[in-house]
């Protein structure tokens, strides 16, 4: 009985951790490429060297640090070519989980993606009147919950997963654009409301198509909607 006790708060830890370095790292707080050592990090976030070391491997299975062998951890690099892969991949998860999504989904589903897109559109016009980190965090949770509800009823936990993953590594990107007042978020409403329409009426290639123009945007010009 002990034993799980101390297990659970241990787990308890070690998510609270994740969650802060997840969000630095997202905000470029860590740098990619940082090294990241146990007693620097216990100093400015708490926790155990072993809590800390279980919430590094937890990041690096998602993606946002590296272990390199004898070296320790790292953050992982964030260049172009770093979020074309990203952008391939979680594009990839993306249009599977969809097409499947518009096969099975019912009429509860079409209002998830309803409260989704509302929820997100709320956020991004509060962004807009003011912007702060509190806020970019709300938009960038709309933005998770949006994508996320659009796979869902793919009905597959394991696609579910592959999409969130995907989707956290392109976050620092998406934040950096935000901070630099690179988001065209006129662009980004319409393309929102192309996909809900496309999804409400069951037209799947129009629906891929529009899910593809939301995620990728404009690679060139910086006006990226990742």
């Amino acid at each position: 009985m002990f034993g799980r006790r101390a297990r659970s708060e241990e787990d308890t830890v070690v998510a609270v951790l994740a969650a802060a370095l997840r969000r630095d790292i997202s905000f470029g707080v860590l740098r990619p490429d940082q090294k990241l050592k146990i007693e620097a990090l216990r100093q400015t976030y708490g926790g155990s060297n072993h809590s800390m070391r279980e919430t590094l491997r937890m990041l690096s299975a998602e993606g946002l640090v590296e272990a390199t062998a004898q070296r320790g951890f790292r953050v992982t690099s964030a260049t172009e070519d770093d979020l074309r892969d990203i952008l391939f991949m979680r594009l990839e998860v993306e249009r599977l989980g969809l097409r499947l999504g518009l096969q099975r989904s019912d009429v509860q589903w079409e209002g998830r993606v309803l409260a989704a897109h509302h929820a997100l559109r709320r956020t991004e016009e509060a962004l807009l009147k003011e912007a702060n980190d509190a806020l970019a965090l709300d938009w960038d949770m709309a933005c998770r919950s949006f994508a996320a509800v659009l796979v869902e009823a793919a009905q597959s936990p394991r696609l579910s997963d592959m999409q969130l993953k995907f989707y956290d590594q392109s976050r620092r990107f998406r934040l950096a654009l935000l901070r630099e007042g690179r988001l065209d978020f006129t662009a980004r409403a319409q393309q929102q409301q192309a996909l809900v329409e496309a999804v409400l009426a069951r037209n799947t290639n129009a629906a891929v198509a529009a899910l593809e123009t939301y995620v990728t945007g404009d690679m060139m010009t910086g006006t990226r909607s990742v």
